[in-house]
């Protein structure tokens, strides 16, 4: 069950869109301010932010700007009195997703939550966090700590697949169908020779993970603690 930070400091306005997401079965957590709001997130997993503009303390601008910063993946919606052209390009241009004006349809703003998580769900299926190392299947970029390099395509493809489940033993016949596909003409040393160049690259970078060979069986990747 989704839970949604819903920061504004009308209490009216947060009673409101409380009941309207309770009711669609989702989760909430609430803050006062950009402040409150910030340990509230540290303290709890977010999965999308709903941010007033005008508040005391820390400004929905300036909480959209230290969100994106340190959740990059977490949707932000952002809902504010004022409905001119500039203000909704500042908030985009600070990393909001969507922007709504007050007064607004409940059901729009819970329309326009499911539609945010959605689209997110959808991204993140392209990206896979495996130890220390976030594979971007959108760029076919491995990073680890900050660090960006691309990766050849069927490397990419065959890591993706075993650190998509981690522990499970995959056969060499198994990687060959869903890497490389059924009609493949090669053979499986082929899958030997992928597997030899992901270790060699990743060996001197202190990646948290490691594809053991299974004799007779195939390979799996395991995360290292």
């Amino acid at each position: 069950m989704p839970n949604i930070l819903i920061v504004d400091d009308d209490p009216d306005i947060l009673e409101l869109i409380r009941f309207y997401l309770h009711r669609d079965g989702f989760k909430v957590s609430n803050a006062c301010n950009g402040l409150e709001a910030m340990d509230v997130a540290e303290k709890t997993k977010v999965d999308l932010a709903i941010i007033d503009v005008m508040m005391p303390h820390m400004d929905g601008w300036e909480l959209c700007h230290h969100l994106r910063e340190d959740y990059p993946e977490m949707p932000i919606l952002m809902v504010t009195a004022k409905g001119e052209t500039n203000h909704k390009i500042k908030g985009f241009n600070l990393g909001a997703d969507d922007y709504l004006v007050k007064p607004f349809d409940p059901l729009e703003l819970v329309a326009r939550v499911k539609l945010l998580l959605k689209r997110y769900k959808i991204h993140n299926a392209m990206k896979l966090q495996i130890g220390n190392v976030l594979l971007d299947k959108h760029r076919y970029e491995a990073v680890i700590d900050n660090a960006q390099f691309s990766l050849p395509l069927r490397e990419f493809d065959l890591l993706f697949k075993l650190a998509s489940f981690p522990g499970q033993i995959f056969t060499r016949n198994d990687l060959i169908e869903q890497v490389w596909g059924a009609d493949f003409a090669g053979d499986d040393r082929t899958v030997d020779v992928h597997i030899k160049r992901i270790r060699d690259r990743f060996a001197e970078l202190n990646s948290a993970f490691m594809i053991e060979t299974k004799r007779g069986l195939g390979y799996k990747l395991e995360v290292m603690e």
